[in-house]
């Protein structure tokens, strides 16, 4: 803790003791040139740039800025908080930057790691105890705090799920009820011949069960199918890694496990309804 207390103290003084920007102008000026810059992939594909090209930089539009070379080209992360985000990013050097913007020994936010098995609370503590003119943070809670949207999009999408569950086993249930009503005079043979009851409903529920099974394996090379096309498109028009329809086997099994249980569950029914009655009135007699 001792340290890390120390390496904040170090950041602070090394830029509270850092020579007046003015004095530093010309060197600045003369760095950015020499040092190079890192663009994200989505502007040098737009403005057709390469590792090595040279351009302007500026604070503001209309400024002349100062020359820079371009050292690297990095991919962004797959964060959803900036999908929708069409704005470039340029990755600078400290002492370049706050002479880009004029800025002296000003920052905005940075971020302290803490040595694996320390505790994060305590350093959060004793680092607001000491500081002076900024609020420390964990970066859980700056997630958290950065996602709520998401969080109602996806408490939206799980009421659309629960939905779309209880609409599609009424349907199961009308269609098995409808397939067993048409089959109302083999069951009667086949109760007439001295099959049990329990044996008809049985039957019934293994067809139905391997139908569950076949519709599932369906609906999932369905999905699978989907999700590709969402993530080509979606991550086309992005141009992000994100990935915005994702088919796992968590999602597979459970989807697997709650169709049998609702087919099940129907072709009991619908096979019960049919054999409580009596075969003659089954046959129409």
């Amino acid at each position: 803790m001792r340290a890390l207390l120390r390496g904040v103290v170090a950041i602070a003084l090394g830029v509270a003791i850092a020579p007046p920007l003015a004095a530093q102008r010309a060197i600045a000026t003369h760095a950015v040139a020499q040092r190079g810059i890192a663009i994200d992939a989505r502007m040098a594909e737009d403005l057709e740039l390469a590792v090595g090209a040279r351009v302007r930089i500026s604070a503001r539009p209309g400024e002349p800025g100062d020359s820079a070379t371009i050292a690297a080209i990095y991919e962004r992360k797959a964060d959803p908080a900036e999908v929708a985000r069409r704005e470039y990013r340029v990755r600078l050097h400290l002492d370049q930057l706050q002479q880009l913007l004029d800025l002296d020994d000003r920052v905005d936010r940075f971020a302290v790691g803490t040595r694996e098995g320390q505790s994060i609370d305590s350093a959060l503590v004793r680092i607001n105890h000491v500081a002076f003119g900024f609020r420390a943070h964990k970066s859980r809670d700056v997630a958290v705090q950065s996602s709520r949207t998401f969080r109602v999009v996806e408490r939206f999408h799980t009421a659309i799920g629960i939905i779309t569950v209880v609409a599609s086993a009424v349907f199961l249930l009308c269609l098995l009820l409808l397939s067993v009503e048409e089959r109302r005079r083999d069951i009667a043979a086949l109760r007439l011949m001295g099959i049990s009851r329990a044996t008809v409903v049985r039957a019934i529920v293994i067809e139905a069960a391997l139908v569950s099974i076949i519709g599932s394996v369906l609906g999932a090379g369905i999905g699978w199918i989907a999700s590709l096309l969402v993530n080509a498109h979606f991550q086309q028009l992005y141009r992000t890694p994100l990935v915005f329809a994702l088919l796992t086997p968590q999602i597979f099994a459970f989807a697997t496990g709650l169709s049998l249980v609702l087919g099940i569950g129907s072709g009991a029914a619908a096979g019960w309804r049919l054999v409580k009655s009596s075969p003659l009135s089954l046959m129409g007699r």
